[in-house]
């Protein structure tokens, strides 16, 4: 059987990309590798189900919008494509699998970016998709043109830089809340630290655009996909915090997670319906490139 999880770590020799095996269980990266001592990177989480890769291309698609962003050698997306199959064939079988795409710009001093993929068993979201999560709600402190006022912040791009959205959950789980929806310093609805935020308002689905600064949401893309079938629209708009309120539904959907209903918005209880939570996880699940 093959080992839980699998790592594929890569080289750049002669300029082509590879992916060659690597032990999981054995030390790998260098103290003095940028992304571990400054967060000089990115990452992807690609959500493998039933041994099937799901939004691959769009995963790296932004994958290398982040490098670029950031200003890192630009990947070779059919190489690193090639290294998450490969990763999610060779794990052993699982419901669901998460492979996770890093790029960093390496060891300091050498110019040789470093690269790994890592597929490893997804944790257990099902409590939360059944009974969906209590969020609070935390301003980030920017206002919604910060891409345009401020280029040099990297809102948009998905690094390795994670403190303060882990500071953020810890600061919700101490108040009682699972997770965090974050809004402008003008209240622009924005994103969650891990999540996109899909809202339902009767027949019409929205989410917020990458414009104000967030990432562009691999699974909301397949969530609105859901929307289509059911010949309700689906838009992506800009939306104030104060509108929430009228909403049907509100999800945080993620690669891990999938999907979780929102059952309660800064202590407010949130209407929602397990019927439509089980056709849109059905959905997400099942629904691949």
């Amino acid at each position: 059987m093959p080992a839980s999880p699998v790592l594929l770590t890569m080289s750049t020799d002669g300029g082509a990309t590879r992916f060659a095996p690597a032990d999981p269980a054995a030390p790998q990266l260098r103290v003095d590798d940028l992304g571990a001592t400054r967060g000089d990177g990115v990452f992807e989480s690609v959500g493998v189900v039933g041994g099937r890769v799901q939004s691959l291309r769009h995963h790296l698609e932004r994958f290398a919008r982040s490098a670029a962003m950031l200003e890192l050698p630009a990947p070779d997306l059919d190489a690193w494509a090639d290294a998450v199959r490969r990763a999610a064939a060779e794990h052993e079988p699982r419901p669901e699998v998460l492979v996770k795409l890093v790029l960093t710009r390496g060891v300091e001093g050498t110019g040789v970016p470093t690269g790994w993929v890592h597929a490893f068993p997804a944790a257990d979201y099902s409590r939360e998709r059944r009974e969906g999560i209590d969020v609070l709600v935390l301003e980030r402190a920017y206002p919604s043109d910060v891409t345009t006022r401020a280029p040099w912040l990297l809102q948009g791009a998905k690094t390795l830089s994670y403190a303060l959205n882990t500071a953020s959950l810890r600061h919700a789980r101490a108040r009682g809340a699972h997770d965090v929806l974050f809004v402008s310093s003008d209240g622009d609805v924005l994103e969650g630290p891990n999540s996109s935020l899909v809202a339902r308002f009767a027949d019409r689905w929205a989410t917020t655009p990458p414009e104000l600064g967030i990432l562009d949401g691999t699974t909301q893309g397949r969530a609105f996909g859901l929307a289509a079938q059911r010949g309700e629209r689906a838009e992506v708009t800009r939306l104030h915090v104060d509108e929430l309120a009228g909403a049907e539904a509100l999800w945080l959907v993620s690669s891990g997670r999938q999907c979780a209903p929102v059952r309660s918005l800064d202590g407010v209880a949130r209407p929602w319906d397990p019927q439509l939570q089980a056709e849109l996880l059905q959905h997400l699940l099942t629904v691949h490139d």
